[in-house]
């Protein structure tokens, strides 16, 4: 994998490495509330920095919502490799469903923000992409061989099944703990 651009630069300063924390943060708020109109401006006021300080660290709003993305993808790889570590390959399976819905259900804006962002955003995000697909068609066919998940389950699906459950972890007055157990219960062979 090709090292993004912003890992090959030279180290940031302590105060530098804040704001660009705070510009991401931010960031996954405005887009959340505004969408793909949001302004860098709305950013930078929301992120507590001068507009310049936000077109430093991110030269366009395309540049600011792939790193979005892929921050987005990165911890879905977290998730998954944490769920490799467990010897059962059924809760291996679980774990990387549970701790994605988790994922999804803590961060509201960043998943009203995922379904707003333009394709070439997604593009960008490519090779984290691949990695969350590579990781977990191991997990899926890890617990298909041991007779534990639905052989009829391919990494393909995964996207829209977990689309879907957090779409409906995002309604008032569901229970996602309940809803996720419900999909694994689905998924599980008989």
């Amino acid at each position: 994998m090709v090292p993004r651009i912003e890992d090959r630069e030279r180290p940031q300063r302590a105060d530098a490495r804040r704001n660009r924390e705070r510009i991401l943060a931010a960031a996954k708020t405005i887009f959340a509330e505004q969408g793909i109109g949001a302004q860098m401006d709305d950013v930078a006021r929301a992120a507590g920095v001068g507009v310049g300080t936000v077109y430093r660290h991110f030269p366009t709003k395309d540049a600011l919502m792939e790193r979005l993305v892929a921050q987005h993808f990165e911890a879905i790889i977290a998730i998954e490799r944490e769920a490799l570590t467990i010897d059962d390959p059924w809760e291996a399976f679980a774990s990387m469903i549970r701790s994605g819905a988790a994922l999804m259900a803590e961060d509201t804006h960043m998943r009203q923000a995922m379904l707003r962002f333009p394709d070439s955003a997604w593009e960008h995000a490519r090779p984290e992409n691949e990695i969350v697909d590579e990781l977990g068609d191991r997990l899926i066919r890890r617990a298909q061989e041991a007779g534990a998940l639905r052989p009829d389950s391919p990494v393909a699906d995964m996207p829209m099944v977990m689309g879907g459950l957090c779409a409906s972890i995002g309604v008032p007055g569901s229970d996602p703990q309940r809803l996720v157990e419900i999909l694994l219960a689905g998924l599980r062979a008989r």
